[in-house]
C-alpha cells in the first residue's frame, strides 16, 4: 500500500516467512550453523526452539533455499497427527502414495527408501516444524526412524523446530532415549536493543530503501520495549507505523507515528505485558481480587550480598548476561540467555536454555525443575533464592475476609442499637 510513497520495491515488514529478509543476528547465525552442520554429521539430529514469532520458520526457509541437489527432503509442518499419519506424511513428501499401507508396511517402505537413497550417494533429511505439537507416540516413531542405519552409519538427518514446549517434552524421562540421539539443541531468544535497530534497517534495505533512514533513531528503543525483540512483533509495529506515516503524508516514521501505531494496536510495553497479573483469580468459591500481591519472588545473590530481586506473576521471564533479559546477571560465567522461569497453574518451573555452565541445585546440575519455597539455584558465581508468596496471599485473603466479618458484626451491632433506640422512643 505504501511502497510507492516510500519509494520501496516491496513491503519490508510482511509477516509471512521470506528467506530473503532473514537478518542473521548472532543467535540466528549460530542456529543456522547448527542446521548446516547436519549435512556433514551422518547421524545429525538438531533441535531448534524459540517463542512464537522468533524467526524459526524464516530460518528454516533460508536453510531450505540453499540445500544442495543431492539432498532428499521431507518437510512436515502439520504435526497434530497420529503415528500412522506421521509416517504417511513423510512418505508422501518422498513421492509415495501410502494411504492403503498398514503401519508395518509404512515403516518397512520408509526404512528401505532411506537406505537405498543413501547407497546412491544422496542425503536424506527430515525437517519437522511446529514439533511441540507431536504426541509422545509420534516422537517415539521419530526416535525409531533416527536409528535407521546401514552397516557403517545412521542415515537419516533430522531437524526439529518448535516452541519452548518442545524442549520441555524432550526433557521428560519417558523420552530420554530420543533426547540422547539429539546432537545439538539451541534456543532462539529475542533480539537485543541494538539488534532490533539493525533488523529494521536490514529489512528496509532489502525492500529498496538503500541507505535511507526511514525511522528516526529514537524510534528503535520504543520499538524494542514494546515488541520485546520478537521479530514478528517488530514487523507488526513497524508496518503499522509506516501506514500511519503514509496516512499523514510523511516521508519517514517519527516517535509521533510510532505512538499512533501503538495506540491503534493497543500495545503496552512487553515487560509490563509479560508480568501483568490478572485482576481476578479463580478459586473454588468464586472470584477474589488478588490486589498487588506477587505469586512468587526470586532474589539474586553474589556471595552474601543481595544484588537484586524480581517479583513473579503468571508468565515467563528470561535470565541471562545481556541487558535484554528480564533479570540480568553481569558475569562471564552466565550465558547470554541462560535460563527461563515459568509461573503458571500454581507452580513455578526453572529451565536451562542450553547454557554453557548450567544450573545447579544442591550441587547437582539440573535441566528443568519445579521450584519449592527457599530453593537455592546456583548460576555461575551467583545464587537465586526462590520465595513462594502464595501463602502470604492466602493469609491476606483470610485477613480481608476477617475484616469484612468484623465490619458486618459492627453493622449488625449498629442496627441493633438503632432498633433499641427506636423502641425506647
Amino acid at each position: 500500500m505504501y511502497n510507492e510513497h516510500f519509494n520501496l520495491i516491496e513491503p519490508p515488514f510482511r509477516l509471512s516467512p521470506d528467506p530473503q529478509f532473514l537478518y542473521a543476528s548472532r543467535q540466528h547465525a549460530r542456529a543456522r550453523a547448527y542446521m548446516d552442520s547436519i549435512m556433514w554429521l551422518t547421524d545429525g539430529f538438531v533441535v531448534i526452539t524459540g517463542e512464537i514469532g522468533s524467526g524459526k520458520t524464516t530460518l528454516i526457509q533460508s536453510f531450505l533455499s540453499e540445500l544442495p541437489d543431492d539432498v532428499i527432503l521431507a518437510h512436515i509442518s502439520q504435526t497434530q497427527i497420529t503415528p500412522v499419519q506421521f509416517l504417511q506424511a513423510i512418505l508422501v513428501e518422498f513421492g509415495f502414495k501410502p494411504f492403503e499401507m498398514r503401519k508395518a508396511e509404512l515403516i518397512d517402505t520408509l526404512n528401505t527408501y532411506i537406505i537405498e537413497q543413501t547407497e546412491l550417494g544422496r542425503k536424506v533429511l527430515l525437517i519437522v516444524d511446529e514439533a511441540q505439537n507431536l504426541s509422545e507416540k509420534v516422537l517415539e516413531e521419530l526416535r525409531l526412524l533416527s536409528g535407521v542405519e546401514t552397516q557403517k552409519e545412521k542415515v537419516l538427518r533430522i531437524i526439529m523446530a518448535g516452541q519452548p514446549e518442545l524442549s520441555r517434552k524432550l526433557d521428560h524421562p519417558r523420552l530420554e532415549q530420543l533426547t540422547q540421539r539429539v546432537r545439538l539443541r539451541f534456543h532462539l531468544g529475542p533480539l537485543s536493543r541494538e539488534e532490533t535497530g539493525l533488523y529494521i534497517r536490514h529489512r528496509l534495505h532489502i525492500a529498496g530503501a538503500g541507505e535511507r533512514e526511514l525511522f528516526d533513531e529514537d524510534c528503535f528503543d520504543l520499538i524494542h520495549r514494546h515488541s520485546g525483540g520478537t521479530p514478528r512483533l517488530i514487523n507488526t509495529l513497524c508496518d503499522t507505523a509506516m501506514l500511519c506515516a503514509f496516512a499523514d503524508g510523511k516521508q519517514h516514521v517519527t516517535s509521533e507515528e510510532l505512538s499512533s501505531a501503538l495506540e491503534e494496536l493497543q500495545w503496552e510495553e512487553q515487560r509490563r505485558r509479560r508480568h501483568r497479573r490478572p485482576a481476578l483469580t479463580t478459586v473454588d468459591d468464586g472470584m477474589h481480587d488478588t490486589g498487588s500481591f506477587a505469586l512468587a519472588r526470586i532474589r539474586l545473590y553474589h556471595g552474601e550480598e543481595e544484588v537484586s530481586s524480581l517479583d513473579l506473576g503468571d508468565g515467563r521471564i528470561i535470565i541471562g548476561r545481556t541487558s535484554d533479559n528480564d533479570l540480568q546477571i553481569r558475569s562471564r560465567f552466565v550465558s547470554r540467555h541462560h535460563a527461563q522461569i515459568f509461573t503458571r497453574d500454581g507452580e513455578t518451573v526453572i529451565e536451562d536454555l542450553n547454557s554453557t555452565n548450567g544450573l545447579y541445585l544442591e550441587g547437582n546440575r539440573i535441566k528443568r525443575r519445579r521450584l519449592g519455597h527457599q530453593d537455592v539455584i546456583q548460576i555461575g558465581e551467583h545464587y537465586l533464592v526462590y520465595e513462594d508468596l502464595r501463602d502470604a496471599l492466602h493469609e491476606a485473603e483470610l485477613e480481608g475476609e476477617k475484616d469484612l466479618d468484623e465490619l458486618d458484626e459492627r453493622d449488625d451491632a449498629d442496627e441493633e442499637d438503632m432498633q433499641e433506640a427506636s423502641s425506647g422512643d
